[in-house]
């Protein structure tokens, strides 16, 4: 189904090499908000290093953040050392294929790893990306992603016992 993710983990540090390995995944996408960043823009702790031992690794990172706030999104980037997409409208596809070219990967070499199903994992799913859904750092979120949790909640739900 478009709506369930291809794997889901609890946050970006539980992605491990191997399993990217295992699905030919040499690239990365990754959300901010409530991804990388919580509602106060505070980065959780390690995953600077996640993201450094990963790229050790050869995996290549892009932001494709649907923000239209381009100085948090640089900083991010900063941080990490990536390049990004700022306003990348996601589930369109415009952003995450310009993500995908910024990182010199096909589609199906490159994963979208962010904390909502119908931005992160359906734009990752039409563009045949390979799709992770983590879990939000934190409760608090912007009003508009608040009146999507409840159907996202019901859609883990279902992913988690099997129903696809």
């Amino acid at each position: 189904m478009i709506l369930y993710p291809d794997l889901y983990v609890n946050n970006v540090k539980e992605i491990e090499y191997e399993m990217l390995k295992q699905n030919n995944i040499k690239g990365l996408i990754l959300d901010v908000d409530n991804t990388l960043l919580d509602y106060y823009k505070n980065m959780p702790e390690g995953i600077d290093i996640w993201c450094e031992k990963m790229k050790k690794k050869g995996i290549k990172f892009c932001i494709a953040s649907n923000s239209n706030n381009k100085d948090k999104v640089n900083n991010v980037s900063k941080k990490l050392g990536i390049p990004y997409v700022f306003f990348a409208k996601k589930p369109l596809k415009g952003g995450l294929n310009k993500a995908a070219k910024l990182m010199e990967l096909k589609n199906s070499e490159v994963a979208v790893v962010g904390d909502q199903i119908f931005t992160d994992v359906l734009g990752a799913n039409r563009c045949k990306m390979f799709s992770i859904l983590v879990d939000p750092i934190n409760e608090k979120d912007m009003l508009v992603t608040i009146i999507k949790r409840p159907i996202e909640n019901l859609i883990k739900k279902n992913y988690k016992k099997g129903d696809k």
